[in-house]
């Protein structure tokens, strides 16, 4: 017998479910991966995936392709998956083939190994990109978060800043910089809330630059920004 949908508890409330239709591990291995480190809200992952919602479960709501894995892993069977659900969009830190998803997409561009010194630069922008997502942390934001900004807005394409939190300390640099504090449901290194501000700051001026979150919270229902891509970039592929 099937488990029970679970749904993420951080997406509670924002119009939005998700959908993770693979049970293999995520190729990109990022460091201390919530999803993939034994903290996820489907733990046990071997009883709990594939997750997918029912049609009715989905209904009136945008489907997100993936909060756990990517989706350009196994691609044959995510967009098979998502082919059933009427609003959906697709979450990757591979940076293969965007244009050919049937459906918007949103773009890791500092995944894994490269999030402190390197990212993706697209040559050409799809008109299906939702939005590129950029890791943050306190000592990456001459090295990446900067230029990711300054490629990215020149190309009218929005840049959501993902404020990195660690469980183990070790991998921080700037220990001074974070807090140790709930996100949703686990515990984790953050950044305080003065030195986000600093970051956020920068950028203040910059339309086309978002934070994840809002006001210093962590749940999908305050921020909206995903929401508000997803149907820019329905708009914009209409009128094209």
């Amino acid at each position: 017998m099937k488990n029970k949908f679970k749904l993420n508890p951080k997406i509670k409330g924002s119009g939005i479910i998700e959908c993770i239709p693979q049970t293999s591990k995520c190729p990109m291995n990022c460091k201390d991966c919530f999803f993939q480190s034994g903290r996820s809200y489907l733990e046990p992952l071997n009883k709990n995936l594939p997750h997918i919602p029912s049609k009715e479960k989905a209904k009136n709501k945008i489907v997100r392709f993936n909060d756990g894995n990517d989706s350009n892993n196994e691609r044959m069977l995510v967009e098979k998956t998502a082919e059933q659900f009427k609003d959906c969009f697709f979450n990757t830190a591979i940076p293969n083939k965007l244009r050919e998803f049937f459906r918007p997409v949103v773009l890791t561009v500092n995944p894994g190994d490269m999030t402190d010194d390197n990212f993706f630069k697209l040559k050409e922008i799809p008109n299906n990109l939702m939005f590129v997502r950029v890791r943050v942390n306190s000592w990456n934001i001459n090295s990446v978060v900067i230029p990711v900004i300054n490629y990215y807005t020149n190309k009218n394409v929005v840049v959501v800043l993902t404020f990195m939190a660690y469980y183990t300390r070790e991998l921080i640099k700037n220990f001074n910089d974070y807090i140790w504090h709930k996100r949703t449901t686990n515990d984790y290194w953050c950044l305080n809330s003065e030195k986000q501000e600093e970051i956020e700051n920068i950028f203040k001026e910059n339309p086309y630059v978002y934070s994840c979150g809002y006001k210093y919270t962590y749940k999908c229902k305050f921020c909206g920004n995903c929401l508000r891509e997803y149907f820019n970039t329905k708009e914009r592929i209409n009128n094209e």
